[in-house]
């Protein structure tokens, strides 16, 4: 459990430089705009019903954090996180088959695993093998909630 917890940590430093806190958003004191940060949550720490209407999970599962697929698909989202922080996309990660968590119950994984979940609670897809971010994003830009924030984003003139 160590071992995960280090690596988890390992790529948290890489996607948050220092001072960034893993938060829904934060302002950049050099040009005052909200500057979306995606937060990467352990598995155990969370329940899905907690980002019901709020956020789109996007669960990585993997049976230990050593499996390359695992470390190809934290490297692709670890490249391109502002686009799914723009997609209101918060990442959980899940390498500990016998911890059981809610979200492992709920999903039952074979081994590598990446799912996304909608603000709606239903399941978007599931993908055997690692997937880009550009991928990712066609996929969420396509949903209709989706199609509904660009509309009212544009509306609100941001």
């Amino acid at each position: 459990m160590k071992k995960l917890r280090s690596f988890i940590l390992a790529l948290a430093a890489v996607a948050f430089p220092v001072g960034a806190h893993a938060a829904d958003t934060s302002v950049d004191p050099v040009t005052d705009e909200d500057a979306p940060i995606v937060r990467i949550l352990e598995a155990k720490d969370v329940t899905l019903d907690d980002y019901l209407w709020i956020a789109r999970p996007l669960i990585v599962f993997a049976n230990s954090p050593a499996d390359p697929l695992f470390i190809q698909q934290m490297q692709y989202i670890n490249r391109e996180l502002d686009q799914l922080a723009e997609r209101d996309v918060v990442v959980i990660v899940d390498t500990d088959p016998a911890a059981q968590t809610d979200v492992r119950t709920k999903l039952r994984p074979r081994s590598f695993m990446l799912t996304l979940i909608g603000k709606d609670g239903e399941i978007k897809f599931r993908k055997p093998l690692p997937w880009s971010v550009r991928e990712m994003t066609r996929s969420i830009d396509k949903m209709p909630i989706r199609q509904q924030e660009i509309r009212d984003r544009r509306n609100s003139g941001l």
